[in-house]
């Protein structure tokens, strides 16, 4: 069974939504949680049928989201600091916090170490297609990146896009400017030619193909995958705004919009990230799954299941076997 630790006092919101979150969890997969945080804040939202499902390690201490990322190493009592620390001393394979992102990254990252021949662990989130989801990475570890380690990104996508959704021969693109080999920057022309000793790479892809189902995997370093990401999220926030602004503005819209509300309960599913849960740091002797700040009880029920089932599916193994196995070409 697996051991998600999660840090109780992360997020926005405080321990409210966590707690239901993970007690929601809790009541539809076996799984053992270590919440980490204030034990009596915590005790007071567990429901009593719950109490004896989980364990509780205290921690006054909260990074705030205004605190710099370096500040987490130094304040040891931490609940995100406790809550890694579970995993570097296997006292748990997982944790999850929707709290700092880059002490989660950071600590993660530092504390319970990298896997075998991977340079830089990298963010990967999940993007809508007309037929699934994508794969993008990084999405915000790496603002600068070497060939090497853009390499790196193709491998570890390739192994979570195998592990995870299923596809046995995902495609891999790496983002740029033009689809010719010629087309972007030094370090992207360069991790071209990297790519190339995995059989899976198609070659360079642009930023439409990573809503066209043309791709699996598309590897980008971390400045252009987090404008990427919150650009796709402004996009989306403001299609719905124009979408329910036109329906007001019309009764036959009204009318209409009534008998396309399964349509529009299915689109708003494909782009919320609760439905994701939060993003793996992909690369760690581990599993962090780093949540939104804004994240709600559904979001942190499934960053919980997304963290189950990336240990189950042994991702980390695949990782350290393929980057051996490709090396040795």
């Amino acid at each position: 069974m697996v051991t998600v630790s999660i840090d109780a006092m992360g997020g926005d919101f405080g321990p409210k939504p966590i707690i239901e979150g993970v007690v929601a969890a809790l009541q539809e997969q076996d799984f053992k949680a270590i919440l980490v945080g204030n034990r009596s804040e915590i005790l007071s939202l567990l429901p009593q049928g719950i109490k004896a499902k989980v364990s509780i390690v205290e921690s006054e201490d909260v990074i705030a989201m205004t605190d710099s990322a370096t500040d987490a190493f130094k304040r040891k009592g931490s609940s995100i600091y406790k809550a890694v620390e579970l995993v570097r001393n296997g006292e748990a394979q997982a944790v999850v916090s929707a709290g700092h992102s880059g002490a989660t990254m950071s600590l993660a990252t530092l504390r319970i170490g990298r896997l075998k021949n991977v340079s830089r662990p990298a963010i990967a989130t999940l993007m809508p297609t007309k037929t699934g989801k994508s794969l993008v990475l990084d999405v915000g570890a790496n603002v600068d990146c070497k060939p090497e380690h853009l390499f790196e990104f193709g491998v570890m996508g390739e192994a979570y896009a195998q592990k995870i959704l299923k596809v046995n021969e995902p495609r891999v693109g790496l983002l740029s400017n033009g689809e010719e080999p010629g087309k972007g920057n030094e370090a992207t022309k360069e991790a071209h030619k990297l790519l190339q000793r995995l059989p899976t790479f198609i070659g360079n892809v642009e930023g439409n193909n990573i809503f066209d189902a043309s791709t699996d995997v598309i590897v980008c370093d971390g400045f252009v995958g987090n404008l990427v990401l919150k650009t796709s999220e402004g996009v989306a926030e403001t299609i719905s705004h124009f979408i329910k602004g036109y329906i007001k503005k019309s009764p036959i819209a009204i009318a209409g919009s009534l008998l396309m509300k399964k349509v529009f309960k299915r689109l708003k599913k494909e782009i919320d990230y609760a439905e994701y849960g939060g993003a793996p740091l992909i690369g760690i002797n581990g599993c962090a799954i780093i949540g939104h700040g804004k994240s709600n009880s559904k979001a942190i029920k499934n960053a919980i299941f997304q963290a189950i089932d990336y240990v189950n599916a042994g991702v980390n193994p695949k990782i350290e076997s393929r980057l051996e196995e490709i090396s040795a070409l």
